[in-house]
C-alpha cells in the first residue's frame, strides 16, 4: 500500500491528490504526517505543500462543483475525521472521473457520506456562532475560548469579523491550541498561540485574568437570568434540544 504523507493543511491535501494522479497511484492512503505509523513494506511518498500543484486541483473541483460542493468538500476536510482524506480523495475521484455532476448522486455512498459529514460541521458552526460568549480581559480586549468537536474556527472568523467589526477580540481553540486575533484597527486577522497554562477562563476552567467591570457584568447577567426564569415553565427536555449541555461552559448564565 503506499501512503501519501501530508502536513495536515488543507493545501497540503490538495497537493496530495494532485501526487495521487501524477503518480497513476490506484491504490492509494493519504494520511496526516502527525498519525503517520507505516508498516514496514508500505511505501511512503512524503508530499510538497506545492501551492501550484493545489490550485490545479482546487481549480479543477470548482469547474466541476458547485459553491455548495466546494463547501462542503472543506466542510468534510475541517472534521478531522479518521480516514477523511481518504473519503475526500474517492469524492475528488468521483467528481473528476463523471462527465456530468455528481452532487446530487446520494445512491453514491462517497457522495452521501460527505454531504452527511458536511452538515454536521455546518451544525457546529451555527451553534458556536449562537454560543461563543467574549470575556473583558482588560484594555478593551475581547477573549473566548471554544473547544469544538470539529476545527470550524477557520469558518467561525467571517460571521465574528462582520459582527464585532469595531471590537478587538480573540477566539482560542483550546482542544487544538490555536487561536485567532482580530484586530479593529486595520481589520486584520492574525493567528495565535498561547501557552496551555497561561489560558484562563471561567468557561473552560482554564486561568485568563478578567478585567474587574467583565465580572461586575457577568454577575449582573446571572443575576438577571436568575430572576427572569420562571421555574413552573421550565422545560429542560426542549431546552436541552435546543442548548445543548456540552456548550454550557460556555455561557455564564449556566454557572450559577
Amino acid at each position: 500500500m503506499t501512503y501519501f504523507s501530508y502536513d495536515g493543511t488543507f493545501t497540503g491535501l490538495l497537493a496530495a491528490i494532485f501526487e495521487v494522479y501524477e503518480r497513476k497511484t490506484y491504490e492509494a492512503n493519504i494520511i496526516n504526517k502527525k498519525l503517520l505509523s507505516p508498516l514496514i513494506f508500505d511505501e511512503i511518498v512524503d508530499v510538497v505543500n506545492d501551492n501550484e500543484k493545489s490550485k490545479r486541483v482546487y481549480n479543477g473541483l470548482k469547474d466541476k462543483l458547485s459553491q455548495q460542493g466546494m463547501k462542503k468538500f472543506y466542510f468534510t476536510f475541517l472534521s478531522e475525521l479518521p480516514l477523511v482524506e481518504n473519503l475526500l480523495l474517492k469524492f475528488a475521484q468521483t467528481v473528476f472521473a463523471s462527465k456530468t455532476s455528481v452532487e446530487q448522486d446520494f445512491g453514491n455512498p462517497t457522495i452521501l457520506e460527505i454531504t452527511k459529514i458536511a452538515k454536521r460541521v455546518h451544525r457546529e458552526k451555527h451553534r458556536f456562532e449562537a454560543f461563543v460568549r467574549f470575556e473583558n480581559i482588560g484594555n478593551q480586549l475581547f477573549f473566548a475560548n471554544i473547544n469544538p468537536d470539529f476545527n470550524v474556527l477557520p469558518i467561525l472568523i467571517p460571521h465574528f469579523k462582520n459582527r464585532y467589526s469595531s471590537q478587538d477580540w480573540v477566539i482560542y481553540d483550546t482542544k487544538r491550541n490555536y487561536g485567532v486575533n482580530y484586530n479593529s484597527t486595520n481589520q486584520e486577522i492574525n493567528e495565535v498561540l498561547i501557552q496551555p497554562c497561561s489560558i484562563k477562563s471561567d468557561a473552560i476552567a482554564v486561568n485568563i485574568d478578567l478585567d474587574p467591570e467583565e465580572k461586575l457584568f457577568q454577575a449582573l447577567w446571572k443575576n438577571y437570568f436568575k430572576n427572569t426564569n420562571i421555574e413552573s415553565r421550565k422545560n429542560t427536555k426542549l431546552h436541552i434540544q435546543h442548548v445543548p449541555k456540552r456548550y454550557w461552559k460556555y455561557l455564564p448564565e449556566k454557572q450559577i
